[in-house]
């Protein structure tokens, strides 16, 4: 694939993604701010590197790889600058409709890559080889990761009193 051919899809994906990129940005960067700028920065990164692509694999999730690289150093950012970190249930709000429940909380309180994992399969779509590519994992990482989200959200939900 050229490097015009890449920039091409990488706009396809801007195009047709950008939410979905920006939810998961959000709530990885810890604020909406934050969020925005991982994407546009993610997405420059790609484009600056195109010539980095090798061609194998999933575009889309060497693009998330990226994003969530830029996400993560805006929250470190936020952290070294000594601003309160705002990554719960406000910012995962924005994933999930009524929280009647405290759903939002609960996936805020998952460990960062089950977090990650579960942003990736059940906001973004992304099906297992994707995410492994995105998180720098194996897909049996991701199948394990996904079982302990799981396990976890459903423990909490049994924990509801009725």
């Amino acid at each position: 694939m050229s490097r015009e051919q890449l920039i091409g899809e990488l706009e396809v994906l801007y195009r047709r993604r950008y939410r979905q990129f920006l939810r998961v940005a959000i709530a990885v960067a810890g604020n909406e701010a934050g969020g925005h700028d991982a994407v546009q920065e993610g997405f420059a990164r790609a484009i600056r590197s195109a010539g980095s692509y090798r061609g194998e694999g999933n575009i889309e999730a060497w693009l998330w790889r990226i994003v969530l690289n830029a996400a993560r150093a805006a929250r470190a950012d936020r952290v070294d600058a000594g601003v309160e970190d705002d990554s719960g249930a406000d910012v995962v709000g924005g994933f999930v409709g009524e929280d009647d429940f405290g759903v939002r909380s609960w996936v805020a309180a998952l460990p960062e890559r089950q977090r990650l994992a579960v942003f990736l399969r059940y906001y973004a779509d992304l099906d297992y080889r994707a995410i492994a590519t995105a998180l720098g994992v194996e897909v049996g990482t991701v199948s394990a990761t996904l079982n302990a989200a799981h396990t976890a959200l459903r423990r909490a939900l049994e924990e509801v009193p009725q």
